[in-house]
C-alpha cells in the first residue's frame, strides 16, 4: 500500500481510538468544559452589572454584556479543551502505548494526526455546548449572514487546530499527566489577559500591547465582528497569522519530539 492511503487508513484508526477513549472516560473533558461555563455564569449573573457598566460607554446592561462575553468564552473553551489533549498525549507516552505503536507496521505520523483530529472535533463539540448555554441565557446573533457563520466556524476550526498542535507538543515533553496539565495552563490563562471579559483600552497602558496582540484578542475581536457586526479591522489577518504560525510551530515541534529516539 502506498504512503498516502496508509496514512489515511491509520490516521482514521487512531482518530477512532481517541474518540472512543474520550467517550469511555469523559470526566477530564467535562471537567475542563465546566471552567468556561462556570466563568460565563459567574461573570454574567454575579459580576454582570458591574462589568457591563463600561461596555459601550453606557450604563449597566447585562444583555449587552452577554453579547460581549460569549465570543471570548467560546475561544476560551478551545483553550481549556486542548489541556485534555496534552494530558492524553502524555498518558500515551508514559503508559508505553506510543512505544508499542512505534514497533508496529503503521504510518508513524498517524498517532499524532489521530490525536489532533480527535482534539479538534472535541473542541468544536465543546464550543457548541458552551454556545448552547450562551444562547439559553440570552446570546443572539441575529444579524450574521450565512457566509459570516461559515467564516466563524472556519475561524474556530483553525484556532482549535493551532492550539491542539501546541498542546500535543506540551504533552510529548511532559514526564507525566500532572506536568502536562500544568504546562498547558497558559491555554486557559491567556483568555483572562485578553479582551474576553473587558475591553483592552480599559487595561493599564503598559499592559495593553501585550493584551492586544496575544493570540486570543485578535481571534475574539474577529469572532465578535462576524457574529455581532462589530468592527474587525486588521484582527482577521492577525488571527490568520497567529493560527498559521502556531500550527507550523506546533507541528514541527511535535513531530521532532515524537521522532526522537526513545531513551
Amino acid at each position: 500500500m502506498s504512503t498516502l492511503p496508509l496514512a489515511v487508513r491509520d490516521s482514521h484508526t487512531m482518530l477512532r481510538r481517541n474518540l472512543l477513549h474520550a467517550r469511555r472516560y469523559p470526566s477530564l473533558t467535562l471537567n475542563l468544559l465546566l471552567t468556561p461555563i462556570m466563568l460565563l455564569l459567574l461573570f454574567v449573573y454575579i459580576f454582570g452589572d458591574v462589568m457591563s457598566a463600561g461596555i459601550g460607554g453606557g450604563g449597566a446592561d447585562r444583555a449587552q454584556y452577554i453579547a460581549y462575553i460569549v465570543p471570548g468564552l467560546l475561544l476560551m473553551t478551545i483553550g481549556s479543551t486542548t489541556i485534555g489533549t496534552a494530558v492524553s498525549v502524555s498518558n500515551d507516552m508514559t503508559e508505553g502505548i506510543i512505544a508499542r505503536f512505534r514497533t508496529m507496521a503503521i504510518h508513524r505520523g498517524s498517532v499524532l494526526i489521530g490525536h489532533v483530529l480527535g482534539s479538534v472535533l472535541q473542541c468544536i463539540a465543546s464550543v457548541v455546548l458552551v454556545g448552547a448555554v450562551g444562547a439559553a441565557i440570552g446570546f443572539r446573533s441575529t444579524d450574521a449572514t450565512v457566509l459570516e457563520w461559515f467564516a466563524a466556524f472556519g475561524l474556530l476550526v483553525l484556532f482549535a487546530t493551532a492550539f491542539t498542535w501546541i498542546a500535543v507538543g506540551m504533552g510529548l515533553i511532559s514526564p507525566n499527566a500532572e506536568a502536562a496539565s500544568n504546562n498547558a495552563l497558559p491555554m486557559i490563562l491567556l483568555p483572562l489577559l485578553s479582551s474576553a471579559f473587558i475591553p483592552v483600552d480599559t487595561m493599564p497602558g503598559w499592559f495593553r500591547p501585550i493584551a492586544e496582540y496575544q493570540p486570543f484578542t485578535p481571534a475574539i475581536e474577529t469572532l465578535r465582528g462576524l457574529l455581532l457586526g462589530t468592527e474587525i479591522g486588521n484582527n482577521g489577518w492577525l488571527t490568520l497569522a497567529w493560527c498559521l504560525a502556531l500550527t507550523v510551530l506546533g507541528y514541527r515541534w511535535s513531530t521532532a519530539r515524537f521522532n526522537d529516539d526513545p531513551k
